[in-house]
């Protein structure tokens, strides 16, 4: 059976744009999916990548624009500038880990939920009741935000190295067992076509 592993960010806008897609894809195609969320700013500093807040003006400026026309693109609201953003990604990231450990719900649903929760809808998902109520809506249990949390901070710092090792530099990015590549929201098309042969 065909797999993905799915490097994510739960900051990421490109991640909140990706949705359940690849959750999607990998079941059109009989395949199973990793998600795989890891520090970002850890992976930029690793891979030759600058923080959005480090970047060139004209950079910052067009990567509003971009974010404004993906949106728009895909038919979904955004907040280009979020309230709380960035934010530590950490807690929501730890969860995602429990839940995929515990099974029982919808991990592409969870991780479709926190990245909306920070551009949609303004929540802080640093905070244990936002993380809770996206838990609970992807059909976890929401105690998950409170347990795991060595095994989720293992399992984080080992994602990040697995990413570097894999030559991922971005977020999202899907490398499936035969080891293609894919970065972008806007490369999920390309991944179903390559796993269709």
């Amino acid at each position: 059976m065909p797999h993905i592993d799915y490097y994510l960010a739960t900051i990421s806008p490109n991640c909140y744009f990706a949705g359940t897609r690849p959750a999607e894809v990998a079941a059109k195609h009989g395949c199973t999916i990793t998600y795989r969320p890891l520090d970002i700013m850890g992976l930029f500093a690793r891979t030759g990548g600058t923080p959005p807040g480090q970047r060139h003006p004209s950079r910052q400026e067009y990567r509003l624009i971009e974010i404004e026309r993906t949106a728009e693109l895909l038919g979904v609201s955004v907040n280009a500038k979020p309230a709380f953003w960035p934010t530590n990604p950490a807690p929501s990231s730890y969860a995602v880990i429990a839940a995929q450990a515990a099974g029982g719900g919808d991990v592409g649903a969870l991780v479709a939920g926190l990245t909306a929760a920070c551009w949609r809808d303004e929540k802080n998902i640093a905070e244990d009741e936002v993380i809770k109520a996206c838990l609970e809506s992807a059909g976890f249990d929401p105690s998950l935000a409170d347990s795991g949390l060595l095994s989720g901070a293992e399992a984080y710092e080992a994602n990040l190295e697995d990413a570097v090792n894999a030559g991922v530099f971005g977020a999202p990015f899907f490398v499936t067992d035969d080891g293609a590549r894919f970065w972008g929201q806007d490369r999920i098309d390309a991944l179903d076509r390559h796993l269709a042969g």
